[in-house]
């Protein structure tokens, strides 16, 4: 990816972003916040595009989902963990305070609303302000990254400075969902992380995660997806059949995607 660098972004740098990123990036200088705008080479329409191209779990990318409130037809911006979906009786009980509903916020709403396309929802510097909310769930992170106004653009923070940044409450505004999907969820987004690093290491990384409990259902480490053969064998096996090991464990998780 290309980093546009932190703070200092001088006026030819800022000119050369596309329009969306460019207000972004101004706010953000204007707040002193440290980590600039950064254009990636690959698309990151979704939480999940971008999880993969900045090597980080789904969870740490904030989504924004736009909703548009009926009573008056304002922008509804709830930013929450790329791994969540919003409860929308959760978020219409702290803003729709008449009663009446949320509704469908489309792709010219939103655009009309904060200045960005659906794909680059920023979660700050729209063109008129949004009713924000901020999920909970984000503070599961020391570290989160926010779409910066363009399909491209992304930009580092904490949740915490989120919420500096924003001005918007923090509150339980996810679905509720099962625990033990969450941990299988969880599990695949750390494994995951760890087989891309197969090719950068001398040595082929161990996929244990430290979570060493056996599934009745499955009959395979619920942290690193293998049988307990594979566990015994692992330390005497050479590269090549760890590697073996890696592929199957890969397949294994896609099929528990499904």
């Amino acid at each position: 990816m290309k980093s546009l660098g932190v703070l200092t972004v001088c006026g030819a740098e800022l000119k050369s972003l596309p329009e969306g990123v460019q207000r972004v990036a101004a706010v953000l200088q204007a707040k002193g916040h440290a980590h600039a705008p950064v254009m990636l080479d690959d698309a990151a329409r979704t939480a999940q595009q971008a999880a993969d191209v900045l090597g980080v779990a789904v969870g740490q990318i904030a989504k924004s989902i736009i909703f548009r409130r009926k009573s008056d037809d304002a922008a509804v911006l709830v930013v929450t963990s790329g791994d969540q979906r919003v409860d929308e009786k959760k978020v219409e009980a702290l803003v729709c305070l008449d009663g009446k509903r949320l509704g469908r916020a489309d792709a010219e709403f939103v655009k009309a609303r904060t200045g960005f396309s659906i794909g680059g929802v920023s979660p700050l510097a729209h063109v008129t302000p949004s009713v924000t909310l901020i999920d909970e769930s984000l503070f599961r992170f020391d570290e989160i990254w926010a779409a910066a106004g363009h399909p491209h653009g992304v930009f580092q923070l904490s949740p915490r400075q989120l919420q500096t940044l924003t001005g918007a409450p923090v509150a339980d505004l996810a679905l509720a969902v099962d625990e033990e999907k969450l941990a299988l969820q969880r599990a695949i987004s750390l494994v995951t992380l760890r087989a891309r690093t197969l090719d950068a290491e001398a040595d082929v990384p161990s996929p244990c995660i430290s979570i060493c409990r056996m599934s009745a259902t499955t009959g395979l480490c619920e942290g690193c997806f293998r049988t307990r053969d594979e566990i015994a064998i692992w330390s005497r096996a050479d590269d090549a059949s760890k590697r073996k090991i890696w592929q199957v464990i890969e397949q294994r998780m896609a099929a528990l995607k499904e």
